[in-house]
């Protein structure tokens, strides 16, 4: 390897289907060795029932990927790196959470759970909690004081205690067992420091905040009562929770050294706090005020930030101090699907081809889409033109509403699959749309938007629509592996190596790749189809006739 002497760091990033890891040089932000695996048993879709939104993962399943691909970039980059590597730091979905026993143990990891998928992790888009979310909710709107205030004012099917509630009602056995719960990202910094009781394990701020309604103005998580009130099972619980939150710049402690040996990693090695894989993409991202991340794969995180003591912003998904930046507050929104629709209008046409023609499934799978943007790309905007709603996987903002699904209006016997296409990328650009509308209506200034994922790499097309609808430049960080960079930015901190994440971002970050300016004669043409979007909204809840 070129370099021999510099600190260097890790970043590893748990996607919704895959881990990423990377070895960072923390002097310029190069990435000098990096490993990709994806989950093998979610990669069959184990313990997963879409047609009852019913997304679960199993732990072995993080530790098998992080330990394989950690590897994988020690043997890559060579001991006189890794003798250098001082931090290590980790980003997860969420919500993701797990229930856990008195030793913090997921109760998927113990023998008689092992295949049960209540006792994993639930995934973030999983939304088979929607009735219990409209429980907390109601429940919240008289309560005193309302716990959802600062989330938006709608608690999500999408978190944490709506889950809980849900799995501790439709499964007796796991709730006779369950001892406290656990998100992704902090399980990741018990796991790798030892420190598992529910009890004594180090709690992310961001993850809290964003996801279970802890604040500071009420000194934590929703009190003993409130949460006895929805369920005892939940007031017992909160006696093995927590009131203390950490931001990602907090060291949690070292590596057991056990695990050290094993992965060929450093005795010493700092293990920082987790957080949300869309906040440390935002800092990846090179995010600062003014400034929309847009974290665009499978679904959508935006992220802003800004100076503390704002007001409160209605139907978002948070706003938490430091929960990106610390000393700032971190905004968080989002769309439930936006390449997910691109993945499922892709099996739909693929159907044919997978049961007559099995051979050709992977060349085409690669392709197909890639062959109808160059096709859409010919296409001509007109009043015409199919109108779609972009709530596949219901709608998370503005205003969250898990049971909300997508619609396709306008077809005829002329509609083609470019045409259906285009409708999609536009549905997706108009939700969010939506998004910014509702951060400027509230005061938040937005001048431009830096995109990373995989939407942002790979589509031009989705760009360039995106840009003209939105009104506003787009630049896209050139680096794949974004969030996992803001992991080891985070990390950098946490080894003593940079003094504060903005320092980090400065002497890290990724260069700008493509650059995306909107249209202005598209602009004004998709300012009238948003308004019919609108409107076909507002008729699909059923708030116009």
């Amino acid at each position: 390897m070129k370099k021999q002497c510099n600190e260097f760091v890790i970043g590893a990033d748990f996607g919704t289907d895959s881990c990423r890891a990377i070895i960072v040089d923390a002097s310029d932000g190069d990435i000098v060795a990096q490993s990709s695996h994806d989950y093998p048993r979610w990669g069959k879709r184990l313990y997963c029932d879409s047609q009852k939104d019913l997304y679960r993962q199993h732990p072995a399943d993080y530790i098998e990927t992080f330990e394989l691909a950690i590897k994988d970039i020690v043997a890559d980059a060579g001991s006189e790196i890794v003798k250098h590597i001082s931090g290590i730091s980790f980003d997860t979905t969420a919500s993701t959470p797990v229930l856990v026993d008195s030793k913090g143990t997921p109760l998927s990891l113990l023998p008689e759970f092992s295949e049960d998928p209540d006792a994993m992790f639930i995934l973030w888009k999983d939304h088979t909690a929607f009735k219990e979310a409209e429980e907390i909710n109601a429940l919240c709107k008289n309560w005193n004081p309302d716990y959802s205030f600062f989330s938006g004012g709608t608690y999500s099917a999408e978190w944490v205690w709506s889950k809980v509630l849900h799995v501790l009602r439709s499964n007796g056995a796991v709730a006779a067992v369950a001892y406290s719960w656990i998100e992704h990202c902090d399980w990741m910094t018990a796991w790798m420091t030892g420190r598992t009781k529910p009890e004594d394990a180090i709690r992310s701020r961001c993850a809290a905040g964003h996801k279970a309604m802890w604040n500071m103005e009420w000194d934590g998580l929703p009190s003993e009562q409130f949460l006895s009130k929805l369920d005892s099972r939940l007031g017992t619980m909160a006696k093995h929770l927590f009131k203390k939150t950490y931001t990602s710049d907090y060291c949690a402690g070292t590596i057991r050294p056990e695990l050290a040996e094993s992965l060929g990693l450093p005795f010493s090695l700092k293990v920082g706090i987790g957080a949300i894989d869309a906040h440390f993409g935002a800092v990846g991202a090179s995010i600062s005020e003014g400034t929309l991340a847009r974290i665009m794969g499978t679904s959508t995180c935006d992220i802003l930030i800004g100076p503390k003591g704002k007001s409160r912003i209605r139907g978002i998904c948070g706003q938490v101090d430091g929960s990106v930046i610390p000393g700032l507050t971190g905004y968080e929104a989002g769309q439930s699907a936006f390449g997910d629709i691109y993945a499922w209008f892709r099996s739909v046409l693929l159907w044919s081809v997978e049961k007559y023609f099995p051979e050709k499934e992977p060349d085409i799978k690669n392709r197909i889409l890639q062959d109808i943007e160059k096709e859409v790309e010919c296409l001509v905007n007109s009043p015409t033109d199919l109108l779609a709603l972009d709530w596949f996987n219901g709608r998370r903002t503005p205003d969250a509403n898990p049971e909300l699904k997508g619609a396709i209006l306008g077809l005829s016997l002329g509609t083609t699959v470019p045409m259906l296409y285009k409708s999609l990328v536009e549905a997706t650009a108009f939700g969010s749309k939506a998004i910014v509308d509702r951060f400027i209506s509230e005061g938040i200034r937005i001048d431009t938007v830096s995109a990373v994922g995989g939407i942002s790499q790979k589509s031009p097309l989705v760009m360039q629509i995106l840009s003209n609808v939105l009104g506003m430049p787009i630049k896209v960080i050139d680096c794949p592996q974004a969030c996992a960079l803001g992991a080891a930015m985070f990390a950098s901190v946490v080894a003593g190596i940079h003094p504060t994440v903005q320092y980090a971002q400065k002497m890290m970050c990724a260069p700008t790749g493509s650059r995306y300016i909107p249209s202005k004669e598209s602009h004004l043409a998709y300012m009238e189809a948003y308004e019919k979007y609108r409107k076909f909204g507002l008729f699909e809840e059923g708030m116009i006739p």
